[in-house]
């Protein structure tokens, strides 16, 4: 495992006229296409925002609103009563909380969030070393994407004990709109595997459905409409007519098909069988682009009609 570099150029930190007007420290580390409004909304709600980033350029999301930006990991940790990691992969969070030296500075008592979407084994394994200091860890994916994000319309999923979500949930409060309380460490990233996988077999049913409606010569524009409004609805249809294009849905596709990995690692790490079910719903991710291609072909001979592209949640 490398060691996390810390950034040695000096910059110019934010300036504070007076205290944060909701008090609490809230370190931040991840600032990508998700975390960046994450971090936006913590900051705009008042939060005495502390950041750390590994490449400079990060630092750009955060223009015009106040921070304090810290060289090293360890500054960081020892500065926050509040910590959110929003990190692609358990690996990710592994590297800076011990190689970074995150973990050993934070003080006793703070709340360790973990936004990312990882095997619940690995969040019970990080409660239980971070609880030798005296560091409550709460695991915390959400559900929204970066539309979610961006409209603090998010669904965070919690795992942990209860007097850490207490003092964490007006952070959470910031870019959330629904906070859904598990139970113990590890729950909150079971929840969200279950909900990523029962997305894909949402996909895969409405994938079908297009496949044999095209077959049929129906017009897929209007018949997405019926299906927006019809008790046939669901999230999954919903995305089609926004944040999933056919300019993203291959990117999309490769981010299914590894939560999809992670849920069989899940499952199977819990004592499941889950074999029927990551069969149904993998090619609802691997068939994503399909779907989107299908529906811009729709749009483009269609009767001109506009349709709203708001996700409604």
């Amino acid at each position: 495992m490398t060691t996390v570099p810390s950034i040695t150029r000096t910059t110019t930190l934010a300036a504070r006229s007076s205290p944060a007007p909701n008090g609490l420290r809230v370190g931040w580390v991840g600032l990508g296409d998700q975390g960046a409004p994450m971090a936006r909304a913590i900051a705009t709600a008042g939060f005495d925002l502390q950041v750390w980033v590994r490449r400079e350029a990060s630092l750009n999301e955060l223009e015009g609103l106040p921070h304090t930006r810290h060289e090293s990991l360890a500054d960081l940790g020892g500065a926050s009563e509040i910590l959110g990691l929003c990190l692609r992969e358990d690996s990710d969070i592994e590297e800076v909380l011990i190689a970074g030296g995150l973990l050993a500075a934070m003080e006793p008592g703070t709340v360790l969030i973990n936004h990312g979407t990882g095997l619940p084994g690995y969040a019970s394994s990080l409660a239980d070393r971070a609880a030798r200091t005296g560091v409550l860890v709460l695991d915390a994916p959400v559900s929204g994407g970066r539309a979610g994000a961006e409209a603090r319309r998010l669904t965070t999923i919690v795992g942990g004990p209860e007097p850490a979500l207490a003092k964490a949930r007006p952070v959470l409060d910031s870019f959330s709109t629904t906070i859904a309380y598990m139970g113990a460490v590890g729950s909150g990233q079971i929840g969200k595997l279950i909900n990523n996988a029962l997305l894909m077999m949402n996909q895969r049913s409405i994938q079908d459905i297009l496949v044999l409606a095209r077959n049929l010569g129906l017009d897929l524009d209007r018949l997405v409409d019926l299906l927006l409004s019809g008790t046939g609805r669901s999230f999954a249809v919903e995305a089609l007519t926004g944040p999933v294009t056919a300019a993203n849905a291959a990117h999309l596709e490769v981010l299914q098909a590894i939560d999809m990995d992670i849920f069989t690692e899940a499952m199977t790490a819990l004592g499941q069988d889950v074999a029927q079910l990551d069969a149904y719903a993998r090619p609802g991710a691997h068939g994503l682009p399909m779907a989107a291609e299908l529906l811009a072909e729709g749009l483009e001979s269609g009767p001109g009609r506009s349709r709203s592209v708001g996700v409604r949640r």
